[in-house]
């Protein structure tokens, strides 16, 4: 079994779904894996990933259009403010969603449905530099 791994530095333009799917998949042909599994782990508390439609932009805007709504950015409501109003909200959104994703390598390819993307979600107002670090296990 081979191991390898990879950070992935992702440059956002601010809130919102950002698809990393093209970025992730090239780095995987470049390995020659045929069958294993690969992670994803952002390495930040106020940005998250995701596997989401692909297809219908629609998808991500009302998702990000719903965790706006989820989690309002009004510091009344927050202790935790000295970085900003968008700061704490921030922090509650990559609580609810994800950290790091496990995918299957099949026949060398990520093994996601026909309208399947992997996203960074940014949970922050202003551009960000996010970084990443895949592994991929397999042979």
């Amino acid at each position: 079994m081979k191991q390898a791994t990879y950070r992935l530095n992702v440059e956002t333009r601010g809130k919102g779904l950002h698809d990393i799917t093209g970025q992730v998949t090239a780095w995987l042909a470049d390995r020659g894996c045929a069958t294993g599994l690969l992670t994803l782990f952002v390495q930040h508390t106020s940005a998250s990933l995701t596997i989401q439609e692909n297809a219908d932009p629609d998808v991500v805007a009302d998702l990000d259009d719903f965790f706006t709504r989820l989690v309002p950015e009004d510091r009344a409501l927050y202790r935790h403010t000295i970085e900003g109003a968008d700061d704490m909200p921030a922090h509650i959104r990559a609580a609810l969603t994800q950290t790091h994703l496990a995918i299957p390598v099949v026949a060398g390819r990520l093994a996601l449905g026909t309208w399947q993307g992997i996203y960074l979600f940014e949970h922050r107002s202003g551009r960000h530099r996010r970084s990443l670090v895949l592994h991929l296990m397999g042979e």
